[in-house]
C-alpha cells in the first residue's frame, strides 16, 4: 500500500502542478484583462483546489506510515544533523500544508467574491503564493536539501 500511495503521490504532484499554472495564468489574464470569471474559471478553480486536497490527503496518509517519519519522530534530537529525514519530517510536510492552506482559502474567497476582477485576482495570488510554497517544498532532482526523481517507480 505504501509503495502504490508514493507513486499516486508522485504522479499527482504533476496534475497539482499543471492545473495551479492554468488557474493562476487564467486567473492574471483574467484580473489584468478585465474579463467575465466563468463558468469554466469556476471549474477550474474548483478542480485545482481539489487535486490540491487529493494530494494533501495522500501526503498525510504517507506521513503516518512512511519509516522515514517515523524514525524521525522517535530520533528528533538526532534529526537536524541528517537533511533527508528532517526534510520529510518536518520541512516537507509543513510547507505542503500550509500550500494548500493558501490555495483553499484563495479558493473560497475567490468562490464568494461578486466582482469578477475579485475573484480573479484572489485566485492568481493565493494560489500563486501555494504554488511558490509547494515548489520550494517538492523534494526535486536538482534539490539541496533532498532529491528524489521526477516519476517515481511503481
Amino acid at each position: 500500500m505504501y509503495t502504490t500511495l508514493l507513486f499516486l503521490h508522485s504522479l499527482l504532484r504533476w496534475l497539482v502542478l499543471l492545473f495551479l499554472i492554468l488557474a493562476i495564468g487564467r486567473g492574471f489574464a483574467g484580473w489584468w484583462g478585465k474579463q467575465v470569471f466563468s463558468a469554466r474559471d469556476n471549474t477550474l478553480r474548483h478542480i485545482t483546489a481539489t487535486f490540491a486536497h487529493v494530494q494533501l490527503a495522500i501526503g498525510i496518509t504517507l506521513y503516518v506510515l512512511s519509516p522515514i517519519t517515523k524514525y524521525f519522530l522517535s530520533n528528533f534530537g538526532d534529526t537536524p544533523t541528517d537533511s533527508g529525514n528532517f526534510f520529510f519530517g518536518l520541512v516537507h510536510s509543513i510547507l505542503m500544508f500550509v500550500a494548500v492552506i493558501l490555495i483553499t482559502i484563495g479558493s473560497s474567497i475567490a468562490k464568494r467574491k461578486k466582482i469578477d476582477r475579485d475573484k480573479f485576482r484572489i485566485m492568481a495570488i493565493f494560489f500563486l503564493l501555494g504554488l511558490i510554497i509547494i515548489f520550494l517544498a517538492i523534494p526535486w532532482p536538482f534539490s539541496p536539501w533532498i532529491n528524489r526523481p521526477y516519476f517515481r517507480p511503481f
